[in-house]
């Protein structure tokens, strides 16, 4: 199982939110580049560069993202507020992989286009509240079921789902293993998000099926490191 470091930026800074809330969060840091680069060197298969201000369009990072990309040396995968095919191409210039979220819903015709394109490099993000599919940063109802949304774009040739427990994401509460169980039954590869918060909870995504688990919160918070995480995913 890969072990994936999120970068979340907003304003050029790194941050956590809670539950995504912008107005519940944490500043970790004011050089996301050098943040980037500690994960990588602390041992991290993959970095999960979110870009909240894109994501809540009030912005964007994408020079930021450029610029980790370009300095560290593992895959790199950007995620928020890729809402066109545009965007989309513009990403996958910069990033190994870009995660399509509220397009993949509304248009998801053009991301069948860019998977086709871009075999494996298209990720459907799953944010999802009591089982239901978020979008436009967490804010409205997709109207889709996690169950639904998987087999939807298994359909159209697309096996990997970052799947985020919008409930338990930057809580330490723990995973929503149900859930993610359910998603992994599928064949699907999923990514799980949201609410890890110690060794013991990577062992359980494991468990349950998932082939990646990304860490965020808590590992700024030091309640758990990239080196333990790797050593039993």
């Amino acid at each position: 199982m890969r072990v994936i470091a999120a970068v979340d930026i907003m304003g050029g800074s790194v941050v956590r939110l809670v539950k995504g809330d912008p107005a519940n969060k944490i500043v970790y840091s004011s050089d996301p580049v050098e943040t980037a680069k500690k994960w990588e060197a602390a041992g991290a298969d993959m970095l999960h560069i979110v870009d909240l201000d894109a994501a809540f369009s009030s912005g964007s990072n994408s020079e930021v993202v450029a610029k980790i990309a370009g300095a560290v040396k593992i895959p790199v995968e950007v995620a928020g507020g890729i809402r066109s095919q545009e965007a989309a191409e513009s990403m996958l210039g910069k990033a190994a992989r870009v995660v399509i979220g509220t397009m993949a819903y509304s248009d998801p015709e053009v991301v069948k286009k860019l998977a086709r394109k871009n075999a494996g490099r298209i990720i459907i993000s799953i944010d999802q509240k009591d089982g239901v599919v978020m979008v436009k940063g967490w804010k409205e109802s997709a109207g889709t079921k996690v169950a639904d949304a998987i087999s939807q774009f298994m359909a159209i040739g697309i096996d990997e789902f970052l799947l985020t427990s919008i409930e338990r994401d930057g809580t330490l509460q723990g995973p929503d293993v149900q859930t993610l169980a359910e998603a992994a039954k599928s064949g699907a590869r999923i990514i799980a998000s949201g609410g890890i918060a110690s060794v013991e909870d990577v062992v359980r995504v494991r468990s349950a099926g998932c082939n990646s688990v990304i860490l965020g919160k808590a590992m700024y918070d030091g309640k758990i490191s990239i080196e333990r995480a790797k050593a039993v995913a």
